[in-house]
């Protein structure tokens, strides 16, 4: 536990930015220009890691694959990924946003890390949602990047109804998961008494069960009929949210001040309970698909 003798070894200020972009040529440039200020502002109350939503870049409901190519953006030599890499190389940030990325032929929903020196890495969403399938190619790994302030995974939307995705991340020595996303429609009740909606308590169990923080951006608002959920959230640890889940919608900034090392001893409850070696991998490793990448010591 931190206290005057242990002070915090990675201590970040996170951020997660819930916005409204709109899908259309016409809007793309006022949504980028509306990230920019958003990164800004997070920045000037001291947020050092900040996250956007899901394709934050472009919006979200294309009608036609024709559509979404017109939107896309190589990755990370777009003019999106340049305005993010200067503005972090200048506010000395790391940020994480959603973008529509094409490679070749193949488009993806794509969430890329960009900190200090430039762009770090991407991660290509795997769990494609609805009329998803019939534009984007699915990704095919869950990486986690080093950086100076901790090692960050990423997820996006979707993913977070799959508990094998933030717990490969967790497995592979995540201290921090970012989450961009664009929630969207559910099973009915769409928010509980209290005006949350499911992804938000998902994203709260991933967290607890992994002693991860997750830094989950939603967006906001309507477009072509479809409505978004908002209810972005940051939680700690132990998986309780930080400062609240936000609403259902208004465009706001949530923050939360982190020590992104503490993750390492969190899932050590006590000498007794300790989440990786109490995991019975010998029995269910194979029934989740794992079966790659390298786990890191915590």
């Amino acid at each position: 536990m931190r206290s005057a003798t242990e002070p915090a070894v990675s201590p970040v200020r996170v951020a997660a930015v819930q916005s409204d972009p709109q899908v259309g040529l016409e809007n793309k440039e006022k949504n980028v220009a509306a990230t920019l200020q958003r990164i800004e502002e997070a920045a000037d109350a001291g947020a050092r890691l900040i996250v956007l939503p899901e394709l934050a870049n472009t919006g979200y409901g294309f009608d036609t694959r024709e559509e979404a190519y017109a939107h896309a953006e190589a990755v990370p030599d777009g003019p999106t990924c340049a305005a993010w890499s200067e503005l972090a190389r200048r506010r000395d940030l790391y940020v994480v946003a959603g973008i529509t990325e094409v490679e070749g032929v193949h488009l993806y929903d794509t969430a890329v890390l960009i900190g200090p020196d430039g762009y770090i890495g991407r991660y290509r969403k795997t769990h494609l949602w609805n009329r998803e399938k019939l534009i984007f190619t699915p990704g095919d790994g869950f990486p986690v990047f080093e950086t100076r302030i901790g090692r960050i995974g990423l997820l996006v939307c979707w993913d977070i109804w799959f508990p094998e995705v933030p717990r490969i991340l967790a497995a592979q020595g995540a201290d921090v998961i970012c989450s961009a996303n664009n929630w969207v429609w559910t099973p009915p009740p769409l928010f509980d008494d209290a005006g949350n909606c499911m992804a938000s308590y998902l994203t709260m169990a991933a967290s607890h069960v992994s002693g991860v923080p997750i830094v989950a951006a939603d967006r906001v608002g309507t477009e072509r009929g479809g409505k978004f959920l908002g209810c972005s959230l940051i939680t700690g640890v132990n998986g309780w949210p930080i400062g609240g889940i936000a609403s259902a919608e208004d465009e706001t900034t949530l923050y939360a001040d982190l020590d992104l090392t503490e993750t390492r001893s969190a899932v050590v409850w006590s000498d007794l309970n300790d989440l990786p070696r109490d995991r019975r991998t010998d029995l269910y490793d194979p029934l989740l698909g794992f079966t790659g990448g390298t786990v890191l010591p915590r």
